[in-house]
């Protein structure tokens, strides 16, 4: 039972009875888990450790490169179960992070960025139609909502920014904004066509059947435990047995594993989520949204939250936490706090929603890089290479992740091999205790900025640096 005893009546009430686990896999429809990976002996020329979005790209684009191509994915639990399969399911094109974030680390690429992050939206769309994968995709756009005077500067930053890279957004006023979403809060916003949705959970299911169907052997419950070279190749060791691979591909998100050197660049950060309960007929008519759009907002700390196809709302982000030192740990998916904070917020967004109640609540962990964007690189003489790093947005940019990961692995130079991005490493984060006191500092810095619109001195140094908080 949550402790409700600060909260105010409504989102006590409407948190009272919400289950504590993942709405999108508390379903009859997940698939019962595949066989471990047990025993020695076993051979294959690619390995892919992590079961979630990048490892079954990979999977699959190995697959589609060489169809001869032995590959197994390993995964430490069940699939689905690490962020590919409790995010909101937003799926935007972009590979930068958004666009403000990619001309402030990558000016000089900007253009192939997002000219390669619009090829792979469309692959994905392709992808999905090719192997049958009924992920409930569908593209309503997303709106970006000032919802207090001082984020409105920022929405038409945004605006003319996209407007000049040939983007054809829409700016909102308050009205237009709330005769598309009904707020009382909203005080303008933008609007961008070329966002979509996804059931992440759909998503996972649908793309391991695909690499199945192209000769993929997955395996669950199998975590790998470490590796060593041998002879040309790696023995990739596991919980159950170990493997010997031609070359290996790690897509882990947050979870460090066997490779220690993620722990210099990658933050697990916990993030919250809340799930209603199916609106009715007068809810759906007081709130309008009958575009689907999915919403967020212009703050440093911000919501985001979309309509699902059966009229639920998902609602989640703003009140991200860093646990000492590094710790992940599924106890952290519950925060009375957090989940309180969340549903206060939702009924000062939607007042007239009074009485609707959430269904599910739950937590995730999300690898964050100090310039929201993967890291990429390789290891054992070139014979592994890994994508991680995603920060919240790697619904679509996974496939792109792995396409790299393999081309770094397979040794070949191509046009994503080249680009900074992937030749580049992100600042690494300082050691503990040094890491947690800058988490500390960088968001209370964010949360004043929020309140004042001011940029204080540790923002602007952190900008001058090239950590990435000036978007």
């Amino acid at each position: 039972m949550p402790n409700t005893r600060s909260l105010s009546p409504v989102a006590a009430r409407a948190l009272a009875d919400a289950t504590p686990d993942v709405f999108w896999t508390d379903r009859a429809e997940r698939p019962p888990a595949r066989s471990q990976l047990t025993g020695a002996g076993h051979r294959a020329d690619l390995v892919v450790v992590g079961g979630g979005y990048t490892g079954l790209w990979a999977a699959i684009q190995a697959k589609e490169d060489d169809p001869a191509r032995d590959v197994v994915v390993l995964e430490a639990g069940r699939l689905g179960t690490g962020a590919s399969g409790r995010n909101g399911g937003f799926v935007s094109p972009s590979l930068t992070h958004g666009l403000a974030q990619g001309l402030a680390q990558w000016p000089d690429e900007i253009e192939t960025l997002e000219r390669l992050g619009a090829e792979n939206f469309a692959a994905i769309e392709t992808a999905l139609t090719a192997y049958g994968i009924d992920a409930d995709f569908h593209l309503p756009g997303e709106l970006t909502l000032a919802l207090t005077d001082l984020q409105v500067p920022a929405v038409r930053e945004a605006y003319e920014l996209h407007r000049a890279h040939g983007v054809d957004v829409q700016l909102l006023d308050a009205a237009t904004a709330r005769e598309r979403v009904a707020s009382p809060m909203y005080r303008a916003g933008m609007f961008d066509p070329h966002v979509g949705l996804v059931d992440p959970a759909r998503l996972v299911w649908g793309l391991a059947r695909a690499a199945e169907s192209l000769g993929v052997r997955l395996h669950e419950d199998t975590a790998v435990t470490g590796f060593e070279t041998d002879g040309a190749g790696v023995r990739v060791r596991t919980e159950w047995g170990s493997v010997h691979a031609g070359r290996v591909v790690v897509g882990t998100n947050a979870y460090r594993g066997v490779l220690k050197r993620f722990s210099a660049w990658v933050l697990p950060v916990y993030d919250h989520v809340l799930m209603t309960e199916p609106l009715s007929p007068g809810q759906l008519a007081a709130i309008g949204w009958q575009g689907r759009e999915g919403l967020t907002d212009a703050g440093n700390q911000f919501h985001y939250y979309r309509r699902t196809l059966d009229d639920r709302i998902l609602f989640g982000g703003y009140d991200a936490n860093y646990h000492f030192p590094g710790r992940i740990d599924a106890d952290l998916e519950q925060s009375d706090a957090s989940h309180g904070l969340l549903a206060e917020h939702f009924f000062r967004i939607f007042p007239q929603l009074d009485g609707l109640s959430f269904t599910h609540r739950w937590g995730g962990v999300i690898d964050t890089t100090s310039r929201f964007t993967p890291v990429f690189g390789t290891a054992l003489g070139g014979r592994l290479a890994y994508a991680v790093g995603y920060t919240g947005l790697g619904v679509a940019s996974t496939r792109f992740g792995a396409r790299v990961a393999l081309d770094l692995v397979d040794g070949r130079d191509t046009e994503v091999t080249r680009l900074e991005m992937v030749r580049r490493k992100p600042i690494p984060f300082p050691p503990e205790p040094i890491r947690s006191a800058a988490v500390r500092t960088t968001r209370a810095s964010l949360a004043a900025e929020d309140r004042t619109g001011r940029r204080n001195l540790w923002l602007r140094a952190l900008d001058r640096i090239g950590v990435g908080f000036d978007s």
